[in-house]
This record gives C-alpha cells, sequence and structure tokens, in this order.
C-alpha cells in the first residue's frame, strides 16, 4: 500500500520509564500498544526514526532560489549530509554554541523509509516509504568558511535536526503547505508544490548509488527567508496532515579549546544566513554585526512578508 494511501496513520516514539515506547496519539494523551496512555503534554518526545544517515537536498522551493536569485531550470538536485548524531526530537532543544550567532531555522519535510530502496524508479518510491514528518534543517552559518562546503559542522552539529513529533502516513503530502513559526508568527510557508523537484524524484535520484535503509531520512527542501534564531525563541514546523514541531532555542557553552577552525561573521556567512536582509542592511546603513540584524529582526521579517522573495 502506497505511503499516500489513507486512512491517516500516526506513530509516536517517546521515553517511558526510561525505555523508548512506540506510541498513538488520541486527543489529549498518548497510546501504547498494550493499553497504558500518558497524557501528551508530559510526554518526552525521542524522533521517530533511527537513521543510519540523513540526507538533505541543497535547493528545491522556488521561492529559496528567487532569493538567492538562481534559476534551478534544467539543473540536477545536490545534496548534503547530516550525522545521525543530529537527531532532535519534538520539544528537544536547539543550543546555540555561545560564539555562535547566525543559527538558522528550516522548516522542511522529512522522508523517512520504510523498506531498503534501491536504484528505485520514482512511481516505486511510495510503496517504501515508512511515512513523512516535519522537521527542521537547523544550521549554524558561522561555519560557512571550512569544511570545503560539505556544511558538516553548519548543519551537523549535535541536536541540529529535530523531526516529529510523530512519523505520519495516509497523507498526500504533494498536497500539503508547509509553515515554519518564530515566536507564533509566520516566517515560512509554501505549498510542497513549489518544489521543484517531488520527493518521489529525490529519493530515487539517491538511491541510485546509495541504498536507502529503513530508518533513513531524507529532508526535502525549504522555502525562502530561513533567518536566525535567538536564545529563547521558540520555532515550530508545521505541514498540513503531518502536525507541528516544536522547539525552543537556548545558549550553550562554547567548546573549551580552542583548536581547529574558528565561527565567523564573514560575508559568505551573512549572505547565507541574512538572505536579502543582508543587502538592506547595507543600504540602509545599518551595519552587518549580529546585534545590527537582531535589533532589527522583527521589522525585517515583517517585511519580508510584505515584499516576498524577491530580490531587492
Amino acid at each position: 500500500m502506497s505511503v499516500l494511501d489513507g486512512p491517516r496513520r500516526e506513530r509516536r516514539r517517546i521515553l517511558l520509564d526510561g525505555r523508548p515506547a512506540w506510541c498513538a496519539p488520541e486527543g489529549e494523551m498518548l497510546v501504547l500498544a498494550d493499553g497504558r496512555r500518558v497524557p501528551e503534554r508530559d510526554a518526552v518526545y525521542l524522533p521517530p526514526c533511527e537513521p543510519t544517515k540523513i540526507i538533505c537536498v541543497h535547493l528545491n522551493f522556488r521561492s529559496r532560489a528567487l532569493e538567492f536569485g538562481r534559476d534551478l531550470e534544467g539543473e540536477t538536485p545536490t545534496y548534503f549530509m547530516k550525522p545521525p548524531s543530529a537527531l532532535n526530537a519534538h520539544r528537544g532543544k536547539l543550543v546555540r554554541p555561545a560564539d555562535c550567532h547566525w543559527l538558522n531555522y528550516e522548516g522542511e519535510i522529512a522522508a523517512i523509509v520504510g523498506k531498503p530502496l534501491k536504484d528505485a524508479a520514482p512511481g516505486e518510491v511510495w510503496d517504501r516509504l515508512a511515512g513523512f514528518a516535519p522537521a527542521n534543517d537547523v544550521g549554524a552559518h558561522d561555519f560557512r568558511d571550512t569544511d570545503a562546503g560539505s556544511m558538516l559542522r553548519v548543519k551537523g552539529m549535535d541536536g541540529f535536526c529535530p523531526i516529529g513529533p510523530g512519523i505520519v502516513s495516509g497523507v498526500d503530502v504533494r498536497r500539503a503547505t508547509l509553515r515554519t513559526r518564530l515566536n507564533g508568527a509566520v516566517v515560512q510557508e509554501a505549498p510542497v508544490s513549489e518544489m521543484v523537484w517531488g520527493i518521489d524524484y529525490l529519493l530515487a535520484d539517491l538511491s541510485r548509488h546509495i541504498t536507502l535503509l529503513p530508518g533513513d531520512a531524507v529532508l526535502t527542501g525549504t522555502p525562502w527567508n530561513s533567518r536566525p534564531m535567538a536564545p529563547g525563541d521558540i520555532v515550530e514546523v508545521e505541514v498540513d496532515g503531518l502536525g507541528r514541531l516544536g522547539n525552543t532555542v537556548v545558549e550553550g557553552p562554547a567548546p573549551r579549546h580552542a583548536v581547529g577552525h574558528r565561527p565567523t561573521n564573514s560575508k559568505q556567512a551573512r549572505a547565507v544566513a541574512l538572505g536579502k536582509d543582508y543587502r538592506r542592511m547595507k543600504d540602509e546603513g545599518l551595519g552587518v554585526e549580529p546585534a545590527d540584524y537582531f535589533d532589527n529582526r522583527d521589522a525585517f521579517l515583517r517585511r519580508n512578508r510584505e515584499e516576498g522573495p524577491g530580490r531587492d
């Protein structure tokens, strides 16, 4: 049966009595297979998958490409990876190291593999998926200037891949809309139909040379207006039919040892983290330091919603 075919089914994974447990939401309760019931508000969530790998597409939404002046016509998708240690869950903390400033949200849909996928045609993908979940492809753009463009530390830090709250099947995500909220305000919104390459295309493409195993997650792209978060922010990613993933940003200590590449406030870091707001800051003489952005962030986000993704 295709993962797109109803009825809707959802499984969530929580920590109960010190052990992982699968359950299903039922109103304000979570119900385990043995009949035990846990109030949802008290649940400690775990990611709804245990991947051997997490693969993400670079650019896929047309509005995101437009914001950066890219035309994806005639191109093929490119990818990067997050380590499994980047996994996080619904209500988990997003830790911004004290020496970093450009910690961006990117609301996405995670496609979670249910059966081994190797050299599959796009039409075969739907039968091999376990389901979908909201995801946040968090990135610290302070590390844009290292790792030879792999974004290993930009996107791969611990906890930088929240997925959840559950894994959902029986919903045709091709008809859904994705929204990201920052402190309650919508900051990203786009229909899945805006993707240049469909979810089935992405997984078929990857499976030509990489075997996708049960539990593996593929993050399928974000719309325009990815912007930095600050400690205390609450970020939520909602997808029609899949639910809403929520996380809180906190500040963590900087690494204890001054080895290797240090985070930078470089032109490249600012250009990616801030999008069109970087040009706006320069044009309006507002400065280019993190404090200059955060002092004006609410106004920038409001103007962006009014203007859309086009370049100034």
